[in-house]
């Protein structure tokens, strides 16, 4: 199963380097340890120096501190160095977060994630809440992930559909049609309806077979790019991808023309699926 979801590379082989940089940081380490004995014994000072899992914020936890000086009544002072059990875990998942996340994008599911997973995934990640990195952990984690895809593949289809405001008579409450309007597009650069429309964009290039687009370049910088070519008295933007054309207004809303049908059809059958007899019947 490993093997089918991780194509691209061995992860028995990323385990056994995984478990070689570890035991050299936690051999380099125990040095640390041993010089801020030393200097502790002869009176003479320590820099100070921390670990931290480069996810987390702060300065990170001492790591090995001798006494650094006296005060000025002659007393000395010294940083209690962390206990080792929390060093172990911070190396770990120092270590692991960082693989797990390219095990994500390697799999290509993170592009099948609609913007709440990522935000859990990247939250857990941030918080070091992590399994350790095992072959065996890879295998059932990504399992998982794996037979939820579809799901959190329809999710974002589904969250942009009915995010949809059905004042607008371009909003259809059955179907997606060939346009829609989003309310609140540009009120701020970071929002729930871009990101729904950066999940719908994402769908677009899996249903067409194409890699996930560059976030870099995505909806979401563009307007806050002010990547805006088109000013007239009511329209103050435009922006777009393959897929759709974006004009925004004065007001904070967008309209987005699709330009392909048949990849509408199909995301019209996804709503059709979670809201059956929602499609009208053929003619």
């Amino acid at each position: 199963m490993t093997t089918e979801l991780v194509k691209s590379i061995s992860v028995d082989n990323l385990c056994n380097q995984r478990a070689a940089v570890i035991e050299r940081i936690t051999q380099a380490t125990e040095m640390l340890r041993d010089a801020a004995a030393l200097a502790q014994a002869a009176h003479l000072g320590m820099p100070m120096i921390t670990i931290a899992t480069n996810y987390s914020r702060g300065n990170g936890t001492p790591l090995a501190d001798a006494r650094l000086g006296t005060r000025s009544d002659g007393s000395t002072w010294e940083h209690a160095a962390a206990q080792r059990d929390d060093v172990a875990r911070m190396i770990r998942v120092g270590v692991d977060a960082a693989a797990w996340q390219y095990l994500m994008h390697e799999s290509g599911l993170r592009s099948l994630m609609d913007q709440k997973s990522r935000e859990k995934w990247d939250k857990a990640i941030y918080e070091g809440d992590v399994p350790e990195l095992t072959a065996s952990n890879v295998r059932s984690t990504f399992k998982m992930l794996h037979d939820t895809r579809g799901e959190m593949f329809e999710r974002g289809v589904i969250a942009c559909f009915k995010s949809l405001s059905w004042e607008y008579r371009t909003n259809l409450p059955q179907r997606f049609g060939k346009r829609i309007v989003l309310t609140h597009l540009i009120s701020g650069c970071s929002n729930a309806n871009t990101d729904r429309l950066e999940d719908l964009n994402r769908v677009f290039h899996v249903l067409d077979n194409k890699p996930e687009p560059d976030h870099r370049s995505g909806i979401a910088a563009q307007l806050h790019a002010g990547g805006f070519t088109s000013w007239t008295r009511r329209v103050i933007g435009t922006c777009g991808t393959t897929y759709m054309d974006i004009r925004t207004f004065k007001n904070g809303n967008g309209h987005v023309t699709f330009k392909r049908p048949d990849l509408v059809d199909q995301l019209n059958r996804i709503i059709a699926k979670h809201y059956p007899g929602a499609l009208p019947a053929p003619k």
